[in-house]
């Protein structure tokens, strides 16, 4: 996994800046019914998708909350006040405390299984009774778009996507949550080129290809010899889930 403190200060500019933050939460409100009046960004991050919550929705008290120190000291510089520094699996609000609460990026970031379910069951937790929590859901999936880089890219080993749709959905049913929609939006500005998709390669962003693997130099130079190398491909288009807590 990535080192966030050291990723946060350039975080933003390297995952679609504003644009994606944008689509983001758009799609997210879609799916947060009007009344609601308490939200929380769980794993906010550096708060740039929070941030848009809390304008769209005057009405809406938003929270942000993320185990790293340095995209919680970026989010709270957006939102003086309402972040905290907390960890996704033991979530420092009582029960039933938020209308809404989302988790965008996260599940997909975490490898072990027991680990996701209980981050849904503290979002379920915290949720009160009527409420609904957003997630992202099959985020590898969503940078497949068709391209030559996907082609190259096929062979290479994968691990099981711990935020597929399937284990979502169950992780959430075991909680009594039960389905309340879908979105997708798209994640302007994070098409791969080939060019960046090869120094990703080689800097070991592909989780199962480290760095110096012969395997990850292989599929780094078949990047290297695509055309258009800074051209970027297709963007992702993310799709997020709601489930709703019965009253």
């Amino acid at each position: 996994m990535l080192d966030y403190d050291k990723e946060a200060d350039a975080y933003d500019i390297t995952r679609g800046g504003e644009p994606r933050a944008a689509a983001a939460a758009d799609a997210v409100l879609d799916l947060v019914p009007e009344s609601a009046r308490r939200l929380l960004d769980v794993a906010c991050g550096t708060g740039i998708v929070t941030r848009r919550l809390a304008r769209a929705r005057p009405a809406l008290r938003v929270a942000g909350a993320d185990l790293t120190y340095g995209m919680a000291r970026m989010a709270a510089a957006r939102l003086p006040g309402t972040i905290v520094l907390a960890d996704s699996r033991r979530l420092p609000f009582p029960d039933g405390t938020f209308d809404a609460v989302t988790s965008v990026w996260l599940l997909h970031l975490v490898d072990d299984a027991e680990d996701v379910r209980s981050i849904v069951a503290e979002c379920a937790r915290v949720l009160r009774p009527g409420g609904v929590y957003v997630t992202t859901v099959d985020k590898a999936a969503a940078h497949d778009v068709g391209s030559d880089i996907d082609a190259v890219l096929a062979p290479r080993p994968r691990r099981p996507a711990p935020d597929a749709v399937p284990r979502v959905e169950a992780y959430a049913a075991a909680q009594g949550l039960v389905d309340a929609g879908r979105a997708r939006f798209a994640g302007r500005g994070q098409g791969r080129s080939p060019r960046r998709t090869a120094a990703d390669l080689r800097r070991g962003w592909f989780t199962l290809l480290p760095p110096g693997d012969p395997r990850t130099d292989a599929l780094a130079a078949r990047l290297e010899a695509l055309p258009d190398q800074d051209r970027p491909r297709a963007d992702p288009v993310f799709a997020l889930r709601a489930f709703r807590k019965p009253a």
